[in-house]
């Protein structure tokens, strides 16, 4: 059995070598490398002796939803390196589906929670308790989810991180924002992320605009994060700041894919010697900001909330402010 290593992170990782298969995976304990190796050792020899695809196993299960259910959805790409990310982690790969037990996945759960941060874990234990849900309902390969029984860590706090004044003018200047026609892609990154603030858009709805979505007073988003299609206000300066791209990609609004932006944004922002904030906190500035204007409901609409709780993390109306209607 190979013998598991420090890295100099403090965690755990293991090589092995079996008939000529390698693998190799890094963990958060010695115990979980172990663990991994003595499972992944299993299943190699039962490949080599020719009984492996007799039995459904988590691992049969991870592929076939990666290469069936995955790529009917939106975020197809992220979601197969993190199915393929299981497969490196202290997860019973080599148990069949109906030997699957809650304590092997509250165990799991834990392992990831000494390393992890409480929302990456929620959203893996949501991925992995829907390929098990998969394999039950369409599959038959099991009867019971055992995901369903082991408890979720509680839901992190909500972020609530607003860009000041002085970190947005840091990250245009670093971007070269000016106030002509758009000629970088850096420059589309700016005008895309000053319509984030004036709007609350998502970055992969702004990427997917295109100039037939765009009307007087509003765009309309045919795709969203929660599938639902909307029509999002536009104020004077957000319809000033799109008629500014006009030119740049003769389809697109923006003419930038979601990783493009994301990834010319953070260069920008440590150009600029700042931290702590993400693209995505455009939208919750944003929210900040135009919850004083709106009605709460309104303001769901505009954001594609389904929950009012959602707005009303923001929508907190001073009395004064709500005497003065009455």
């Amino acid at each position: 059995m190979a013998t598991p290593k420090k890295t100099p992170q403090g965690t755990w990782r293991i090589q092995l070598e079996i008939q000529g298969v390698r693998d190799s995976g890094t963990f958060p304990t010695k115990r979980d490398a172990e663990a991994w190796a003595q499972q992944r050792a299993t299943e190699i020899r039962a490949m080599a002796s020719g009984k492996a695809g007799t039995v459904k196993t988590l691992r049969d299960a991870l592929r076939r939803y990666a290469e069936e259910v995955s790529p009917t959805k939106r975020g197809e790409a992220k979601e197969i390196i993190r199915l393929k990310a299981f497969e490196k982690q202290a997860l019973p790969l080599t148990k069949t589906l109906d030997n699957l037990t809650t304590a092997d996945l509250a165990a799991w759960r834990d392992s990831r929670l000494a390393v992890n941060a409480r929302g990456s874990v929620l959203r893996d234990m949501t991925l992995l308790g829907s390929v098990i849900e998969v394999a039950r309902r369409e599959w038959g390969w099991i009867k019971t989810n055992p995901m369903r029984d082991v408890k979720r860590p509680q839901n992190p706090d909500h972020r609530q991180r607003v860009i000041n004044g002085r970190e947005i003018r840091g990250v245009l200047r670093s971007l070269g924002h000016g106030r002509g026609k758009t000629l970088t892609v850096s420059q589309a990154v700016a005008r895309c992320f000053l319509v984030a603030l004036a709007t609350g858009m998502r970055a992969g709805e702004l990427c997917a605009i295109q100039w037939a979505d765009v009307k007087p007073d509003h765009v309309r988003l045919h795709t969203s994060k929660t599938g639902v299609a909307r029509d999002v206000p536009l104020s004077g300066y957000a319809k000033r700041t799109i008629e500014r791209m006009r030119g740049w990609d003769d389809k697109s609004v923006f003419g930038l894919q979601p990783q493009t932006l994301d990834s010319l944004f953070r260069r920008a922002r440590e150009r600029a010697g700042l931290s702590g904030f993400t693209f995505h906190d455009a939208r919750h500035s944003a929210a900040t900001r135009i919850a004083q204007k709106l009605h709460v409901l309104d303001l769901c609409r505009m954001f594609g909330w389904k929950r009012v709780d959602q707005a009303m993390t923001y929508y907190q109306p001073r009395a004064s402010d709500v005497a003065r209607r009455l």
